[in-house]
């Protein structure tokens, strides 16, 4: 385990900093999802108020969100590879909490969309600077564990916005909830802006990787034309993508299909779901990346390898879990189908991260997120919501059961085939892992 002296500037510090670096990151994620998913706790009552189809809340929900996070995701990680990454994360986090806060006075469908435009536009900016700057504070075979550890605040995000969520949602509102669960983050940036201290881009660059060329950003052209070479992240960020739009489906309708199939309160649906994905997804996260990290060390095909079997393994429980008429039933095959699936984000974050160049690294990031939103949320939500509007007449409310099982299969199915198509592209030892990226 390197460890560095925090009195030298730049330099990642000792393991009690680097960790707090991280916890920070994670906290980063964690409100990054609580912001985007706390909508959907709050849906049915959005949907009675303002008297909206499935179609509209999955434009809001999903479509509205990503359009400016799409459009400004590939800038962003342009920005996190030549500015500042403290400072991008630290206004990022504060913008998309303000717009979270202020879709609580949206007066209609289109206020509300453009409130949740807003929050797009500040989360674009999030992810891609905390990813690499946690490259540069683990090393290449503890990055699937720093990354598992990083994606607990997806887990806890969800966890946060439901069960806060829908506590206060039935305490004060809809409106309420928005405006208490979003001014928070401004606090988050300050504290990002004080604490964390922006570290060398090259360390930890890849062997043989020359240090002056590892922290100077190539053009803009030249950057993408590499990464569109290189096998190893454009096959894993294809496969991640159509894994977690099935997560997405299920983050954004689960909560709504349990309502309208089982009739409970809004607020005992976010503590279910809380607990469901505390149990199955904290330690999916952290599980995933340290075996993965393990098993890398004989073969780094296994990291993509391991994600391919345990997406095999969730996609039946994911299924199951909406056709099923029992509530514990449900919420039990779910938290393990959530778990299992979830274990793939370590190490699919690491195969990509490890793949480019320093000054690759935010570019990268953003070039997967975007990806994975705009399957995920822009497309899949509308999508499934569309798709429930058709079925209704003849499923009732099993409409949306039917619709959500759909997108899991089809996106779950191709997800497992790119898994196994970027294992091809692996090289069979470590050390060559680490030097391939085209």
């Amino acid at each position: 385990m390197v460890q560095r002296s925090a009195t030298i500037p730049g330099k990642a510090t000792g393991n009690i900093y680097r960790y707090y670096i991280l916890f920070v990151m994670m906290l980063t994620y964690m409100f990054n999802i609580t912001d985007r998913m706390v909508m959907s706790i709050l849906i049915e009552d959005i949907k009675a108020d303002f008297v909206l189809t499935d179609t509209q809340i999955g434009l809001l929900a999903g479509t509205a969100f990503t359009l400016f996070y799409v459009l400004l995701g590939i800038p962003a990680g342009r920005l996190a590879d030549r500015t500042n990454r403290k400072k991008m994360i630290s206004i990022a986090v504060s913008l998309w909490s303000l717009m979270t806060a202020l879709c609580g006075v949206a007066t209609g469908f289109w206020t509300l969309f453009l409130a949740r435009l807003g929050v797009g536009v500040g989360e674009a900016g999030g992810n891609p600077p905390a990813i690499s700057i946690l490259t540069n504070y683990f090393q290449s075979h503890e990055l699937s564990r720093a990354m598992g550890i990083f994606s607990v605040g997806a887990v806890l995000g969800p966890v946060v916005g439901f069960v806060a969520g829908g506590l206060l949602a039935e305490a004060y509102g809809w409106r309420w909830t928005f405006i208490i669960l979003g001014l928070p983050g401004i606090l988050l940036g300050l504290l990002i802006y004080l604490t964390v201290r922006e570290p060398d881009r090259s360390q930890f660059s890849n062997p043989g990787e020359d240090k002056v060329k590892a922290a100077t950003q190539e053009p803009f052209a030249t950057t993408m034309a590499s990464l569109w070479r290189n096998r190893i992240f454009m096959r894993v960020a294809l496969a991640n993508a159509l894994a977690v739009t099935a997560s997405y489906a299920f983050a954004i309708w689960l909560a709504p299909i349990l309502i309208r199939n089982f009739e409970i309160p809004v607020s005992q649906v976010g503590i279910y779901l809380g607990i469901v994905w505390i149990a199955g997804g904290v330690p999916g996260m952290v599980i995933g990346g340290y075996v993965t990290d393990k098993l890398a060390l004989r073969n780094p095909k296994w990291r993509a390898w391991y994600c391919a079997i345990v997406v095999l393994a969730a996609l039946p429980l994911l299924c199951l879990c909406l056709l099923t008429d029992n509530l514990v039933l449900a919420l039990i095959i779910y938290a393990v189908g959530y778990g299992v699936h979830s274990s793939t984000q370590g190490p699919a974050i690491a195969m990509m991260q490890s793949s480019v160049s320093p000054t690759e690294r935010g570019t990268a990031s953003s070039i997967a997120s975007l990806s994975a939103t705009f399957l995920g949320y822009f497309i899949g939500p509308a999508v499934a919501g569309a798709i429930s509007d058709r079925l209704a007449p003849d499923y009732g409310t099993l409409s949306l059961n039917y619709a959500v099982i759909g997108i899991t299969i089809l996106s779950l199915t191709l997800a497992i085939l790119a898994y196994l198509y970027a294992a091809r592209a692996v090289p069979d030892t470590p050390s060559q892992a680490a030097l391939s990226s085209q």
